[in-house]
């Protein structure tokens, strides 16, 4: 199962942009999201690059801001990529 719940701040406002193709609204934005503080007692942030399709995405481009505290539940997908010589 491939399942997560990913709860942070945006570190922009998103940014949405529609399908050449279909039309389909597409909003990209990236949460700061914080690891639990280290032995010397500092504040780490991991930065997720998060993408929402359609309905969804309008909204979110319409109501969510720079900052907000924004939770996020969905599936993890990776690209790769193999280099040439």
């Amino acid at each position: 199962m491939n399942k997560c719940i990913i709860i942070g701040r945006l570190t922009q406002d998103p940014s949405l942009k529609f399908a050449a193709n279909s039309g389909m609204a597409i909003v990209t934005f990236t949460l700061a999201v914080n690891r639990p503080k280290d032995k010397n007692g500092e504040t780490k942030a991991d930065f997720i690059v998060c993408k929402a399709f359609g309905k969804v995405a309008e909204t979110i481009a319409q109501y969510v801001t720079k900052g907000n505290q924004f939770a996020v539940t969905g599936s993890i997908r990776t690209g790769s990529y193999e280099k040439d010589g």
